[in-house]
């Protein structure tokens, strides 16, 4: 599936990893095809951004000292890409993507 560059997508299905400490690890996403098949993704390794307080980030979404934000590297058709997941667990615990 070709998804478009510089895209955000709501509501992304994530499986993770809570450690003990509260620690927050991205494992895996899925997301829906123009099929309306799910095709999952694994993340391959990630990098969490440091918080900055509240600001917009370049994929245009607000985000505050709650949002945890990671940097993935992830293979889509055989090339490795770098998306970001944002993690807000104060709206009832939501995932989005930005590709």
């Amino acid at each position: 599936m070709q998804y478009p560059m510089n895209k955000v997508f709501d509501k992304v299905d994530v499986i993770c990893e809570m450690k003990s400490d509260g620690t927050v690890i991205p494992i895996k996403f899925r997301l829906m095809n123009e099929d309306g098949d799910y095709e999952f993704y694994k993340v391959n390794s990630y990098r969490a951004v440091p918080k900055q307080g509240a600001y917009t980030t370049k994929d245009n979404l607000f985000v505050c000292n709650s949002t945890e934000i990671f940097e993935c590297k992830v293979a889509i058709f055989g090339l490795i890409r770098t998306v970001r997941l944002y993690y807000e667990p104060k709206s009832g615990n939501t995932w989005k993507l930005a590709v």
